[in-house]
C-alpha cells in the first residue's frame, strides 16, 4: 500500500487573489469583446466593398463631373439619383434595384449632386462609415448614363 500524502490545503492568501483574478477575466471579456467588434467591422467593410463592384455596368457615360481619374475612388455604385438622405445622412441617394435595402445614401464635397437628380447615375467615391445608412459613399465622380 502507498501511504496518502498529509499535506495540507494551500493557504487562502496563496496565489492569485479573488478581486486579482475578476479584474484579470474582465479585461479579458472587455478585449475580446472589443477584437471581435473591430474584427467585424473590417470584414464587413471589405466584403461590401467586393460585393458592390460587381454591380456597375460597363455603360459609356454621357457625362462626367467631378474629380478626374476613376482609379482615385475604391468605391463605385450605379442607380437613378434621388434628392434625400436617411436620418440626417448623406443630401441624395441612388435607387438601385432590390428595394430600399440597395439604397446607396451619398454626399459629395467636390460634385453638386442636385444636378443629376432623377437621371440614371454611376458615381465614383469613398465608403464611410454610417450609423443608419447601409452604405454611406462620399462622391468625387459622377457619370450621367441616360
Amino acid at each position: 500500500m502507498h501511504s496518502l500524502s498529509t499535506k495540507e490545503p494551500l493557504a487562502h492568501n496563496e496565489g492569485f487573489s479573488t478581486k486579482a483574478t475578476i479584474a484579470i477575466l474582465i479585461f479579458a471579456v472587455v478585449v475580446g469583446g472589443a477584437s471581435g467588434f473591430i474584427y467585424k467591422q473590417v470584414i464587413a467593410v471589405k466584403t461590401s466593398a467586393l460585393n458592390r463592384q460587381v454591380q456597375v455596368s460597363n455603360q459609356k457615360a454621357k457625362e462626367v463631373v467631378g474629380i478626374a481619374g476613376k482609379k482615385n475612388f475604391k468605391d463605385q455604385a450605379e442607380g437613378i439619383l434621388k434628392r434625400g438622405g436617411i436620418d440626417g445622412e448623406g443630401s441624395h441617394h441612388l435607387e438601385r434595384p432590390g428595394g430600399t435595402s440597395q439604397n446607396v445614401y451619398l454626399t459629395s464635397s467636390t460634385a453638386d449632386l442636385s444636378g443629376f437628380e432623377n437621371k440614371r447615375v454611376r458615381v465614383h467615391g469613398e465608403t464611410f462609415a454610417a450609423e443608419k445608412a447601409g452604405w454611406l459613399m462620399d462622391v468625387g465622380l459622377v457619370e450621367v448614363l441616360e
